[in-house]
């Protein structure tokens, strides 16, 4: 029982035991867990705990030794509430980082897009999407009457350009050509009791060189097109003939050899019929001709048919001397001449109308170099213009010294010098020096305002000053065609200038500026009747083309200050003189004889005009035109004076214009740029201004309605005062197509394919001799024309 009791009270010892032994093995590892710090602790707090045995018990080896306490390295402990605040902030910045490169990523990917964009060309205007018309070069082979041919465009009907030139043309024998002469019937005795005896003029001393003539073909190539703008029946220019290349300048050394006196080309190719240009007038030789004498010969000659005057005003050391002939100036030549030539009575004398003097002035350098193309251009210009018409007209050149610092004006045999090698020999003694330098003490005292980095008195900003200073020099002259080197004509110049300054002698002044402010296009505006009709109601009673919203309106204007409709943005009429306050007005500037509402379109009916352009004169104010604003000399702290522009100098004036435009640089210190200034001038003194619709072509089938309103895209149906403009940088390029415009792409063409040579792959001598023959055609004015070269056989040109 006892050692039952015992065996049962160490069973529960042993088992009390085991569990105080499970408990302490659980401490001593939980202790193990603690710090140094909290174990030290718990030492010396637990050392007379019960639980605590004897240190008997741990062996003496491997005892574990107490650690010792280790120093913390950091001064501060950072609070959880800012930790957790830094690292929101380093997760927002990673975040914006990354957001940061995408954005870029875009940037660069949408400049690249942008660069790329930017070097692409441009898209094609409209324009080049339209077919190009082919009748242009049909030949003579194809020649019908006017009235009888229809023209590939414009035209009324649908067929395209391809099947009129597929079933309408049929090649045949090329008829016989005709001599054309343009001039009045000189020999009828109505003209000598009005104008006096025309005395012929030669080109040679001796009289036995008689003047060349002219030949044409009656009709046009068949399906040839009609002027898309002008008319050659409303300005009178005849159109029932055409002219091929030998007829037009067979008579001026084209088509025979450089030996017999001619140029060397046209030697070869399509040549039949040419010879009838030679059967009546032998072939000039025209290796001695001398175009000074022969011009002074004629005006001699014919000086009883012209105003006398009392001299010109020349001399060198002022630089524009009148060219010399045994020491007399031409119009002293003409004023000895005048008595000795006249055999009418002192009363015949006394009823007969003279006749006004023209100077016609090409423009050009001093180192210009000159081709054969040339030479025949400039002298079928001598000739018809002054031999044929007996000296009512002069050629004069203009050259421009570039170099400032020669002493042409100082030393004699510099200026004969310079002036003998500007020029070919046959021209020697026509021509007049000036330079930038002169200009600049001639008209001294103009505010310098560099506009586009160019000086005032420069040739760019102001072409006329030379021209004003001609006049002023040569008052023999009553009217001055400023004239290009690089214009061409297909037909007779006589004709072309006397048809222009007649039309525009006819035109009445109610109403005339702004119809000179519009393209006349036939095929939309109808005859020139409807046209007149139609300004007149665009002008006095507005449109309400959306155009009119980038107009500004003018002081003055009928609904300003009404806030209206874009219809209301109207303008006065030009009734007289239209001049800013600042301009003077000399007593001899007309006068309207009576108001603009009784006139019965009669005031300058019958009146010379004083200036004729061959293209609108648009108003530049608000255009996007760059030359708008030079102005110098003028009160602009306002506004604008008014200002009339007409692109390309190209022009007639009178000495009453040139003599006020020199008045107003000289003494009031006024000017503008070069294609701005003679329209402006004329504008504020009340001159005669005209705009003559000459015939213009265009190369692609553009339809008509579209290209009036693109032409005419201005204000209010005109061609400028408005953003909408077609006279600036970026709406130029619709002028690319034609032949009359100072960057015209087709005139240049057109010429070369008229010459026989082939262009873009397209005519020349197989073609012609194999197709339809020559191109042959109308009177059409031609600009640019540049570098072109001839085909010289035989001796060269520089061999000569």
């Amino acid at each position: 029982m006892r050692a039952s009791r015992r065996r049962a009270s160490y069973g529960a010892d042993d088992e009390q035991y085991d569990v105080g032994s499970a408990r302490d093995l659980e401490k001593e590892d939980f202790d193990s867990q603690l710090s140094p710090l909290d174990s030290d602790d718990e030492a010396h707090t637990s050392i007379n705990s019960s639980r605590d045995t004897s240190g008997s018990h741990q062996p003496m080896l491997g005892s574990k030794q107490p650690e010792r306490k280790m120093k913390s390295f950091y001064f501060y402990r950072i609070p959880n509430r800012t930790v957790r605040w830094l690292c929101l902030a380093l997760m927002a910045s990673i975040i914006l980082f990354i957001l940061s490169l995408i954005r870029m990523s875009y940037l660069s990917s949408r400049q690249l897009h942008a660069q790329h964009q930017k070097d692409r060309p441009p898209p094609p205007p409209p324009w080049e999407n339209f077919n190009f018309l082919e009748r242009y070069f049909g030949g003579i082979r194809t020649l019908v009457p006017r009235d009888e041919n229809v023209p590939e465009y414009p035209r009324d009907a649908e067929p395209s350009p391809s099947s009129v030139t597929n079933t309408s043309v049929n090649a045949r024998a090329i008829p016989p050509s005709t001599s054309f002469n343009p001039y009045p019937d000189y020999s009828s005795s109505a003209y000598q009791l009005e104008h006096g005896r025309v005395g012929e003029c030669f080109l040679d001393p001796q009289e036995t060189v008689r003047v060349p003539k002219l030949y044409t073909y009656m009709g046009v190539p068949r399906g040839q097109p009609d002027a898309v703008m002008g008319s050659y029946q409303t300005v009178g220019i005849l159109d029932t003939m055409c002219f091929e290349r030998y007829g037009r300048l067979g008579p001026y050394g084209f088509g025979y050899s450089l030996r017999r006196g001619g140029i060397g080309a046209g030697l070869v190719g399509e040549r039949e019929g040419a010879e009838n240009v030679w059967s009546a007038d032998q072939e000039v030789d025209y290796t001695d001709v001398r175009w000074s004498k022969v011009q002074r010969a004629c005006a001699a000659k014919n000086s009883h048919r012209f105003k006398a005057v009392a001299g010109a005003q020349g001399d060198k050391f002022h630089d524009m001397p009148v060219e010399r002939s045994d020491g007399l100036g031409l119009a002293n030549v003409v004023e000895n001449t005048a008595d000795t030539n006249t055999g009418n009575s002192t009363t015949q004398e006394a009823n007969r109308k003279l006749l006004p003097r023209t100077a016609v002035v090409l423009r050009t350098w001093w180192d210009f170099q000159y081709t054969q193309e040339d030479i025949l251009y400039l002298r079928s210009l001598i000739t018809e213009l002054s031999l044929g018409s007996g000296g009512e007209y002069t050629l004069h050149f203009l050259i421009h010294v570039k170099d400032d610092n020669l002493p042409i004006w100082a030393d004699p045999e510099t200026y004969n010098r310079v002036l003998e090698d500007a020029l070919p020999r046959e021209f020697h003694g026509m021509a007049t020096l000036w330079s930038e330098r002169q200009m600049g003490l001639i008209y001294g005292g103009l505010a310098e305002s560099y506009y586009r980095d160019l000086p005032v008195h420069g040739v760019y900003r102001s072409t006329f000053m030379p021209m004003q200073y001609f006049a002023f020099k040569h008052p023999e002259y009553d009217y001055f065609w400023n004239w290009e080197m690089d214009v061409r004509y297909t037909g007779h110049w006589y004709h072309l200038f006397d048809t222009l300054r007649k039309w525009a002698q006819a035109q009445p002044r109610k109403g005339l500026w702004e119809r000179n402010a519009r393209f006349y296009v036939p095929d939309v505006h109808g005859s020139w009747e409807d046209f007149k009709q139609m300004v007149r109601v665009q002008s006095e009673m507005g449109t309400q083309s959306s155009n009119n919203l980038w107009a500004t309106k003018k002081p003055g204007s009928a609904g300003q200050g009404q806030g209206g409709p874009a219809q209301s943005k109207i303008d006065p009429p030009v009734w007289g003189p239209l001049a800013p306050e600042d301009v003077y007005q000399p007593e001899n500037d007309p006068i309207p004889p009576t108001s603009h509402e009784k006139d019965k379109y009669s005031w300058g009916v019958g009146e010379e005009a004083d200036l004729i352009t061959l293209n609108p004169m648009f108003d530049p104010d608000e255009t996007p035109w760059i030359l708008a604003e030079d102005v110098t000399g003028y009160n602009t702290t306002e506004m604008f004076p008014p200002r009339r522009t007409a692109v390309i100098t190209a022009s007639r004036l009178s000495k009453q214009l040139l003599t006020t435009m020199h008045k107003e640089v000289a003494l009031q210190r006024h000017t503008m740029f070069s294609e701005m200034w003679p329209a402006s001038c004329a504008l504020h003194h009340g001159l005669k201004a005209v705009y003559v619709p000459h015939p213009v072509f265009i190369d692609r089938d553009w339809p008509t309605s579209y290209l009036a309103g693109v032409m005419n895209g201005g204000k209010n149906g005109a061609s400028g005062g408005s953003r909408t403009s077609v006279f600036g940088d970026s709406r130029q390029h619709n002028f690319r197509g034609t032949t009359w415009y100072y960057n015209a792409g087709f005139s240049g063409n057109l010429w070369r394919r008229w010459l026989g040579y082939r262009v873009d792959n397209d005519g020349g001598e197989e073609e012609e001799l194999a197709g339809e023959g020559r191109m042959c055609l109308p009177g059409v004015l031609l600009h640019p024309v540049k570098g072109v070269e001839l085909v010289i056989e035989g001796v060269r040109a520089d061999e000569r």
